[in-house]
This record gives structure tokens, sequence and C-alpha cells, in this order.
């Protein structure tokens, strides 16, 4: 079984044994998209209604804003992976509780082992701290973390604003194209330490 066919089972697998009570209320289950050999992970915090409505992550405005910074780095959508903390839609949008993520964990654990990104990359608060608590997106934007996590080893985690907040302000659309122009920096110096 080739990876992309392993990832599929793995999202048919997990969503079949995922106890999240999120999954009464939504609509279909978001696990995922994108290329099971990514380098790179994006992790969102949760779907949202037009998601929720289609079965796939970042397909709004602010998925349109991802597809056009990944351009600035000459990538694609099918180059990358891209998932929630959480894999269906809270209601009304609001945060996902502390068990909702909890009952998710496993299986975004699952994705990162079975693709096994060089960089993973949180976008927005609640995502960073997932994976590195504690930190602020205001002041820590456009930072590397090496972490060990439980599940999932050491990892390296690169903090970015989430597309959405340069939908609403504005002012954090310069600062998320700056940051975006890293990556490939960030990726180049991983291999080389590696």
């Amino acid at each position: 079984m080739n990876k992309d066919k392993q990832l599929q089972k793995l999202n048919d697998d997990m969503n079949a044994l995922c106890a999240c009570t999120l999954k009464k209320t939504a609509i279909n289950v978001v696990p995922g998209k994108g290329s099971a050999d990514a380098q790179i992970m994006f992790i969102g915090e949760a779907p949202g209604k037009k998601e929720d409505e289609i079965g796939e992550p970042f397909v709004g405005a602010a998925g349109k804003f991802l597809s056009e910074l990944l351009a600035t780095i000459n990538l694609k959508r099918e180059d990358i992976y891209i998932t929630n903390v959480v894999k269906y839609r809270p209601p009304n949008n609001r945060d996902p509780l502390p068990e909702e993520v909890a009952d998710c964990q496993l299986w975004l654990q699952e994705q990162i082992n079975l693709i096994d990104p060089v960089l993973i990359i949180p976008l927005g608060r609640h995502a960073l701290e997932r994976f590195v608590p504690g930190r602020k997106i205001s002041e820590d934007h456009g930072r590397a973390f090496r972490r060990e996590i439980d599940g999932v080893g050491k990892r390296v985690f690169y903090a970015l604003y989430h597309p959405a907040a340069a939908l609403y302000n504005g002012s954090l659309r310069d600062t998320l194209i700056t940051d975006f122009a890293r990556i490939p920096k960030i990726i180049d110096k991983i291999e080389k330490e590696s």
C-alpha cells in the first residue's frame, strides 16, 4: 500500500473510531488534504462552515490567501499537507473545547507520524498552543521551535499567524508574507542539521 493509500486508510479508520462529540453536529469530517509525502505540514485550529460543507480544510477566503502565500515560495497545495487540530467543525465556529482537542489528538499524531514532515507550521494561537504551550503568536510568529512532543518525537515547528487573521487585520498581510518567505531557508537549515 502506497503512502497516499495509507493516509486515506488512517483517516477513514480514525474517523470511524474518533469519539469527538463534534462529530454529532458536523456535516462532514475534515481530515486534511495534500501530499502524504509533504515536507511541510500546516495545522490550523478547526474546520469552519465552508470546510464542514465541503469536507476539505482551508477552502474559504483564508484558504485562498494560503494558496497565494504558497505561490510566493513556489509551492502549490498539492505539495503540502494541511489539517486541523480537530477534524470536525465546532458549532458556530467556537473554539474547540480541551476535551474535543484531546479526542482528536491521536488522529493528528498519527498523521504527523505517517507523513513525517520536515517542518510543522501551526497556524494561529490555538494551533501554536497545542505544540508550543505558553507562547504568544503576536510575539513568536516567524520563529522556529524544536520540541520533543509526546507521540510524535522531536519536531521543528514554525509559528505563523492564521491566514484568516490577515483578512480581519490588513496589517498582518505583509507580516505573513515576510514570515512565509523564510520557510525555504528554515527547511534548508533543518536538512543540513540532520
